[in-house]
């Protein structure tokens, strides 16, 4: 599969790959930093471990609540953030591409040193942080975002002229006269026309300044383009003018999209498939509708049944996950949903910090603690300032104020004087499975829609 790179700046350079992008075991953690000195206390894992596929051509919906870590993938994709860890591929053949899948198979510790140099190569031709500047330059003219915030993107002090036009002007496409015409084209192709060309960004409506967001992303002839929730702040009728739009030009210019949303009702309209995230991780990928008919991961349904449709009965009441969602420095052990879960159960994960997460509300429970000694993040001993407050930690435990499938996962719990000893289960991280052709999720159960 092969497609001439318009305008790239380099000499009969081609797109020969079937892939666009390949994300591969991507992790991106900023660091936390305290005291004078600012030493690194810790990290916020805002993406951790993320691997999908775009392939040429297609849309793949990001979805997932505010926190996931959408965002910073984006940025990661679009070369704006350098990763922490894993790397994206751009321009993969599928063998490569297959073989770049069973090396990232087999943990790091254990690749052989033909599977080191095979990666070693792949990532000085592929990887975007690693290629050379020239391919560098390639990728990044064919990579090209549209941000949220139309107005905060487009420099209020720069005319429309000289916003669509920087990018041409920049990589030497274009100047003068023939500048003008280039911008007077990219406008009339997004809805817009050359009487906007002397206008400031604050002159236009949110749907206009999103149109010129388009304009100047189209400016350089992308392969890709990341839209980083491109119709959240614009009115329903508006947001309908943009998506056609949307696709009207992928149809056209054979364009591929990874949209960025927490709108399903979006995603069900402009994806080909559907990758869920929830605090950095993935929790389901697959097609469409597999997604929307047969979610397989209790956090896709919950997503789906709190999003209201124009079909559903108005007096139905929508459904809301319970809790909030955890901190991202430290996420929850085995699934990371299975706090928030409403099938959690005993094999899901629970560890100390549950203990906190669900019982910091009730009144003086840690007040008087003192001291945390811990073995792993599934066992720990809590030492109190007095007997009582240890004591009434372990009638907690053993009460209705865990979770039922907490308490099936706590294997002993006991106390000597005000010290409390907690043990969980232990359990590794739930990994993606397999559910069906290209669907897979992250989850110890087999659901299906009934059982949420």
């Amino acid at each position: 599969m092969t497609a001439t790179l318009e305008g790239s700046g380099v000499a009969g350079a081609e797109l020969r790959g079937d892939f666009a992008i390949s994300v591969q075991n991507l992790a991106k953690h900023f660091p936390i930093r305290e005291g004078a000195l600012q030493k690194v206390a810790g990290h916020v894992r805002a993406v951790d471990g993320v691997s999908f596929d775009i392939r040429r051509g297609e849309t793949v919906g990001l979805v997932g609540e505010s926190g996931c870590g959408k965002t910073t993938l984006g940025r990661c994709v679009s070369g704006l953030t350098d990763p922490t860890s894993g790397g994206v591929y751009f321009d993969l053949t599928t063998a490569e591409r297959d073989r770049l899948g069973e090396i990232f198979d087999v943990p790091e510790n254990g690749r052989n040193a033909e599977m080191v140099v095979e990666l070693e190569e792949i990532d000085r031709l592929h990887r975007i942080d690693r290629i050379k500047k020239q391919e560098w330059l390639r990728y990044r003219r064919n990579c090209q975002v549209v941000f949220q915030d139309a107005f905060a993107s487009l420099n209020p002090r720069h005319l429309v002229r000289e916003i669509v036009g920087r990018p041409l002007k920049v990589h030497k496409e274009a100047s003068g006269d023939q500048l003008t015409e280039r911008v007077v084209e990219l406008l009339e192709r997004v809805g817009l026309g050359r009487q906007h060309l002397f206008r400031y960004p604050h002159q236009f409506s949110g749907g206009q300044r999103q149109r010129i967001s388009i304009a100047r992303a189209l400016a350089l002839d992308p392969e890709l383009m990341v839209l980083d929730e491109p119709t959240s702040a614009l009115d329903v009728s508006v947001q309908a003018q943009i998506l056609n739009l949307l696709n009207e030009l992928q149809q056209e210019l054979g364009l591929t999209y990874l949209f960025i949303t927490h709108d399903l009702s979006v995603v069900r309209h402009m994806a080909d498939r559907v990758v869920v995230m929830y605090l950095g991780k993935v929790a389901e990928s697959g097609a469409t509708s597999d997604i929307f008919e047969d979610a397989r991961h209790p956090y896709s349904h919950a997503l789906l049944r709190a999003s209201p449709d124009v079909d559903d009965d108005p007096a139905a009441a929508l459904m809301t996950l319970e809790g909030s969602v955890p901190d991202p420095a430290r996420p929850p052990q085995g699934c990371r949903f299975h706090t928030r879960c409403p099938v959690a159960t005993a094999r899901c994960g629970w560890e100390v910090d549950d203990v906190v997460r669900w019982l910091e509300d009730e009144p003086g429970m840690f007040d008087a603690l003192s001291d945390v000694t811990r073995v792993d993040a599934f066992t720990a001993d809590l030492v109190f300032a007095d007997e009582s407050a240890a004591a009434k930690l372990e009638a907690a435990l053993r009460s209705g104020k865990m979770p039922e499938a907490a308490r099936q996962a706590l294997v002993e719990v006991r106390r000597d004087g005000a010290r409390t000893h907690i043990a969980f289960t232990p359990v590794s991280e739930v990994k993606l499975t397999r559910r069906g052709p290209g669907h897979e999720a992250a989850c110890v159960l087999d659901l299906t829609l009934d059982r949420v």
